[in-house]
């Protein structure tokens, strides 16, 4: 058994926290200072983007109003964060927010001069939107899971947030070439895809020591490449020093001219992974013998859902009770703790999923949620980068309870991982690079896809992105889309790319899927029903979709489905976007580092 991590010192703990609220608070007002100069006509665009973008706030396509993206460190958050998430998203964004295939939350046509408030309100409850976007070490991502699981390694938690707190606020990490991504995984799935990230960790116990597996250089974009393994053991202790030596490479050698080849899967591929592999070691001897970037000792309370006093555990007692002459019984009720719930290694408790549809949720839906998490679970929420959201610690004989309490708000729905479970960016609902509208797309494909009842095609996953950035990781679904756009008949038409066989193999290893073709957006859905016919039809016992997908070559998918590519006749709906009454037009503004 290897030892927990102990807990700090109170007054180190209340000297970090006194002065990273101070540094927090300073910074808004700065960016505040910078927005006023801006409305004033003191700043250009240029000028004022940066300050803006490193402080996570995206201009939209529409004029006058920002998207806000909240970063989640290592995907957990208090429910006193959910209640000031939905309050936020009451007061300032039309009671709407939207969760992340990074962990992070983000809302929507916030007019600039209430940006600084909104950031005041999340800091009151040690949120940040700090580096979520712009040329910065990004959200730190962590296994939603880590700590409950039977078969996991270690709780990996604790590391994910000194890391994102290690490298918040630095010099090195706000202002570098490119984005950077890191990821934390505990369990033997890996399901947080270290091989997609510039850092991907995996957590290892070796000699009783417990340590990380270091994949560097992975990434997805238009260009999607598999990180390489960098070490097969890092002890904890040293982390953050090697994750530094990575940065530092990246920080000197990323492509600071082209935007398009910046990112540090770009350096690996023009210099070599032994020559990166050499800069990176002397990256690390160097701040091994002259310092670099301490590995902090604790992190704020509330940080990446972090709780110096932990709430006692609910026991659903405040959870309105189950009535009705059946009670809870009936097929939805027991559907869904087939699909969305998982028993912990904490005898008595289950993890609860929480499908919620597009990442999209209300204010009301954030407030009903966060009583929840208090009243019947541990206190925090998990978001889950596939969108959904994780409570813990739910006692056996509640789950009726919180069925019927998810239920009251809207968010009961089963199949959680299942096929009609779509992830998906916001697309061109707001996003100035998007050439489609992937939420809509995704709600229709997973009502197309809901009525299969074949058991191996219900474990199947779609991805949906609005182009090609991947913001929906449409690479790594079995089937992904990405949106693009055709003339035809001189009018444009909204068409996505689809793809067929992504996700891991059965060696565990990332593949990325296979390019069919391009299809009207209005005939995607037919598009998809082929394809899972046909799978029904003519796989192997015990044949992977990706196997199919290979055995039967991309030549077939594209004869399937070649008459919707151009159909002789356009109905005028097909001129229009999902979710449109209106014809659809190609919009496209400056892009500002996609995801």
């Amino acid at each position: 058994m290897t030892a927990e991590v102990p807990s700090p010192p109170q007054n180190l703990q209340n000297e970090t926290e006194a002065q990273y609220d101070a540094t927090v608070r300073a910074d808004i007002e700065l960016f505040r200072s910078y927005a006023e100069k801006y409305m004033a006509g003191g700043l250009t665009d240029d000028e004022f983007r940066a300050q803006r973008l490193r402080r996570g706030v995206y201009s939209q396509r529409q004029a006058g109003v920002h998207m806000i993206r909240t970063k989640i460190p290592g995907g957990s958050m208090t429910a006193s964060q959910m209640d000031q998430l939905a309050t936020i998203a009451d007061e300032f964004c039309g009671g709407k927010g939207h969760l992340t295939t990074r962990q992070n939350i983000q809302y929507h046509f916030v007019p600039l001069p209430q940006v600084a408030d909104l950031l005041h309100r999340l800091a009151d409850f040690r949120l940040t939107t700090r580096e979520a976007c712009y040329n910065t070490v990004r959200n730190v991502t962590a296994c939603p899971l880590s700590g409950l699981l039977a078969d996991e390694v270690f709780d990996v938690h604790p590391y994910a947030q000194k890391v994102a707190f290690a490298f918040l606020h630095k010099e090195l990490t706000d202002s570098m070439p490119r984005k950077f991504k890191i990821s934390f995984s505990g369990c033997q799935e890996d399901c947080m895809i270290g091989a997609i990230h510039d850092i991907g960790l995996r957590a290892v116990i070796r000699d009783g020591k417990r340590g990380f597996r270091m994949l560097v250089g992975g990434g997805l974009g238009p260009l999607p490449v598999e990180a390489h393994v960098l070490d097969e053991f890092v002890p904890v202790e040293r982390l953050v020093s090697r994750c530094e030596a990575v940065l530092r490479l990246f920080n000197t050698h990323g492509n600071r001219k082209n935007k398009n080849k910046a990112r540090l899967k770009f350096v690996v591929r023009e210099r070599g992974w032994d020559w990166v592999k050499e800069q990176i070691e002397n990256n690390y001897q160097d701040i091994l013998a002259n310092g670099g970037i301490a590995t902090p000792e604790v992190v704020p309370d509330g940080f990446g859902g972090f709780q110096s006093a932990p709430p006692p555990l609910g026991t659903g007692a405040g959870l309105p009770p189950v009535l009705g002459p059946n009670g809870h019984s009936g097929p939805d009720y027991e559907r869904w703790l087939e699909t969305n719930i998982r028993e912990q290694k904490q005898t008595g408790y289950a993890m609860v999923t929480v499908k919620v549809a597009q990442g999209n949720l209300t204010g009301s839906q954030m407030h009903g949620l966060a009583h929840l998490a208090r009243t019947a679970g541990d206190g925090l929420w998990r978001v889950t980068i596939d969108q959904n959201l994780v409570l813990a610690y739910v006692p056996l004989r509640a789950l009726p309870q919180v069925y019927n309490a998810l239920h009251q708000i809207g968010l009961e729905d089963a199949g959680a991982h299942e096929i009609d479970d779509v992830t998906t960016c916001p697309g061109a609902y707001s996003c100035n690079l998007a050439l489609t509208k992937s939420m809509n797309l995704g709600a229709a494909l997973a009502g197309v896809v809901k009525d299969f009842s074949d058991s191996l095609v219900r474990r199947l996953s779609i991805k949906v992105s609005g182009c090609p950035n991947a913001c929906g990781q449409h690479w790594i679904g079995d089937v992904g889309f990405y949106g693009n756009a055709r003339k035809i008949n001189g009018k444009e038409v909204p068409y996505y790319l689809m793809l067929l066989g992504g996700g891991y193999d059965g060696g565990g290893i990332i593949r990325f899927g296979v390019a069919v073709q391009s299809i009207p957006a209005r005939s995607a859905p037919e598009a998809v029903r082929r394809v899972l016919n046909h799978y029904i039809a003519n796989r192997l016992d015990s044949e992977s979709f990706r196997d199919y997908v290979l055995r039967y070559k991309v030549e077939t998918f594209r004869v399937m489905t070649n008459d919707l590519v151009k159909p002789p006749e356009l109905s005028p709906e097909m001129y229009r976007d999902w979710g449109d009454d209106v014809e659809y037009s190609l919009q496209l503004g400056r892009g500002e580092c996609a995801s």
